[in-house]
């Protein structure tokens, strides 16, 4: 029992870790296909790429439940578009940490903000595994 629990266990961590490096690897995908169709957005090579996608995994899950935390009233008062704010502000702050990306200004953040997430969502729904 404890045997099979143990192999499940593993199976179930290394589904997770494929499914995270598949979702890096289609965001860093994705970045490459913005900036060329996009001006305002400069990404040196697709290892820069994948380092934006890292670092915003990274800044999605640290930093994004802080600053919705602190401007919760701001959002509440802006019926949630606020959020669309505080996804530029994690782009702007990715192109400080990343070498070899970067944005032009706040409102192209915005947009590739905005973009950057439908296609997310699009190629994860075509992605996703039926049950």
């Amino acid at each position: 029992m404890i045997k099979g629990l143990t192999i499940s266990l593993t199976l179930n961590f290394k589904t997770k870790s494929m499914n995270t490096l598949i979702r890096i690897i289609i965001t860093a995908i994705l970045v490459l296909v913005i900036d060329y169709f996009m001006s305002g957005i400069t990404v040196a090579s697709f290892t820069t790429s994948i380092l934006v996608a890292i670092v915003l995994a990274l800044l999605n899950t640290f930093i994004k439940p802080l600053l919705i935390f602190f401007t919760f009233p701001v959002t509440i008062l802006t019926l949630g578009l606020f959020l669309l704010v505080i996804n530029a502000i994690i782009i702007i702050l990715c192109s400080k940490i990343v070498g070899g990306f970067h944005v032009d200004s706040f409102w192209t953040a915005l947009l590739f903000s905005i973009i950057l997430s439908l296609s997310q969502s699009l190629m994860n729904g075509l992605t996703k595994e039926k049950k």
